[in-house]
């Protein structure tokens, strides 16, 4: 009798188990819906670019674009042959490249050593945040006629204004990072028993490397901005100098070669920051890819 009246109970339980079966495969069958970027195709960051030269182009041939206020494309590159060809534009160029890489170095390694000393320890957090702080809140170009007191108008001038601004962006993307590590790894590696130096070298610093290629590619851009308006000021050359003669002749392909050099050498530059950046957090894996 007993096992008369269990038999029936048994059957919907292997039934159930069929149907559990069924549903679980058609659930593993079931395609995985991407949500993460896709893959970009090679140079894709130029199409806006490519796009935006289109636009210009058009709007010239059909006399959209006052020649006078925008030349065409085509006489900003002609005006670049003549400028290359003669040695303007290079002799521009290498004092450009040269003041924005020794402000750039300068503001780098000074920023830099600031953030770990005022990320690693309370006396450095209480005696230099404070002051970057304040720092950061003045804009660094108001601080030209001050420091045209102090250091003149020449070549040191230019650079300490340079230094001073990539400090400021070097200083708070990396004292963010070394301050914004979650503390499960400290508390890990006060289980483990990890020295303050091993803890640093394996904990805090890689942490802390997003923030400091930030920095860097915040630092770049801001290095090329500043440039600009710092070689206005009695410079001899350079490519903002070259640009503010040509204000003042009214010669707009001149001043559109300059902001084209200063566009390409931003670009290059914060590529192969992007470049270095992907190689050496490689073990990062992120929305971007």
């Amino acid at each position: 009798m007993t096992s008369i009246l269990s038999a029936p109970a048994a059957a919907p339980a292997r039934t159930t188990a069929a149907g559990a079966d069924r549903s679980g495969s058609g659930a593993a069958e079931r395609p995985i819906r991407r949500l993460g970027l896709r893959k970009g195709f090679p140079f894709s960051r130029l199409a806006g670019v490519l796009l935006l030269l289109a636009v210009w182009a058009v709007g010239s041939v059909a006399g959209l674009i006052d020649p006078r206020k925008l030349s065409a494309p085509w006489t900003v590159v002609t005006t670049a042959v003549d400028l290359i060809s003669t040695g303007i534009l290079q002799e521009h160029i290498a004092a450009s490249l040269s003041r924005a890489a020794v402000g750039f170095a300068f503001g780098v390694v000074i920023g830099t050593a600031l953030a770990v000393v005022a990320g690693l320890t309370r006396s450095g957090d209480a005696l230099i945040d404070g002051p970057i702080q304040l720092k950061r809140a003045i804009p660094t170009l108001g601080l030209i006629p001050l420091l045209i007191l102090w250091l003149g108008i020449g070549e040191t001038f230019k650079i300490v204004i340079i230094a001073l601004g990539v400090v400021v962006h070097m200083y708070i993307q990396t004292h963010n990072s070394l301050t914004s590590i979650d503390n499960r790894y400290v508390e890990l590696a006060e289980v483990l028993g990890l020295s303050r130096a091993t803890f640093i070298r394996k904990v805090v610093l890689p942490g802390a490397m997003p923030g400091f290629f930030l920095g860097l590619r915040l630092s770049v851009t801001g290095a090329w901005l500043t440039l600009i308006v710092v070689e206005g000021i009695n410079a001899v050359t350079g490519l903002g100098k070259m640009m503010y003669n040509a204000q003042n002749y009214g010669q707009s392909d001149v001043i559109l070669v300059g902001l084209a050099v200063y566009g390409i050498f931003g670009l290059l530059s914060d590529s192969v920051l992007r470049y270095i950046e992907r190689r050496s957090l490689s073990w990062r894996k992120t929305l971007a890819g």
